[in-house]
């Protein structure tokens, strides 16, 4: 089962708890998707759009799970990256890891493999 990720602030991952669903940062909602990331993607997503905020969340999808509303489309130089054409139904999160900065400013992954 493959994985993809979502980096986000920890105040809407607590908002995606609260209803069940993921519907998107402010980003996603203006493109009409939500971006994803794979485990070769993720550090630099973390580093072009996130770079050194606190308080975020790496999120764990279950890939297979999200059916055809996943659409692997290019992006960074193209590169193809998952973009999810509907909200991310929380059932299919495998796990949620902070997302801390260490002393240089660059955010600390877990193992992504």
């Amino acid at each position: 089962m493959p994985t993809i990720y979502k980096i986000l602030p920890v105040s809407l991952w607590a908002d995606a708890q609260r209803s069940g669903v993921f519907r998107g940062a402010a980003i996603d909602l203006t493109d009409g998707y939500i971006h994803f990331s794979t485990a070769e993607q993720a550090a630099e997503t973390a580093a072009k759009h996130f770079g050194g905020q606190h308080d975020l969340v790496l999120l764990h999808v279950d890939a297979d799970a999200l059916g055809n509303a996943l659409k692997w489309e290019p992006s960074r130089g193209g590169a193809l990256f998952p973009h999810l054409y509907a909200a991310l139904d929380l059932k299919h999160v495998r796990r949620a890891d902070p997302l801390p900065l260490d002393g240089n400013g660059r955010h600390v992954f877990p193992d992504l493999r």
